[in-house]
């Protein structure tokens, strides 16, 4: 069955896309949830429209993260932890943690942007990569110094 999304779905395209689905997936599932319309000849000129509106909403949000990006590069966040004798701090520092580091620094960044591939449990300085946007990925340094 030939469909038109009405909404972003990851495995299948953007907002106007026209694709082709099974029957019931459509039925059952992306048109009752209004995530998708049946395609018609008026709805095909519709999904142009939606494809445009789309575009320039991602044209935008992408404006706006590289904007961010260049204000968040020079930024560099301390965070104090209580630590050992030899570096290691007690406990760790969760993206949780750095993003209400951010937010003190004027940035309003969800933790959930904030990519850790473990968490910091030393002292001294670390990068942490940031998700603004699909195209854009800032790292930010983080520096753990002692209480």
């Amino acid at each position: 069955m030939k469909i038109i999304l009405q909404k972003e779905i990851e495995t299948l395209g953007v907002p106007g896309d026209v694709v082709t689905v099974a029957d019931g997936y459509a039925r059952n599932y992306l048109v009752p949830r209004g995530l998708a319309i049946p395609a018609s000849k008026g709805a095909v000129k519709h999904a142009d429209r939606l494809r445009a509106g789309h575009e320039q909403r991602v044209a935008k949000s992408r404006v706006a993260a590289e904007a961010i990006a260049q204000r968040l590069v020079a930024a560099t966040v301390r965070i104090p932890a209580k630590a050992g004798e030899e570096g290691k701090i007690f406990g760790s520092v969760t993206p949780e943690r750095i993003a209400q580091e951010l937010e003190k620094a004027g940035f309003t960044i969800d933790r959930k942007r904030l990519h850790l591939d473990e968490p910091i449990r030393s002292l001294g300085a670390h990068q942490v990569a940031v998700h603004l946007h699909p195209e854009v990925t800032v790292t930010v340094p983080v520096e753990v110094v002692p209480e």
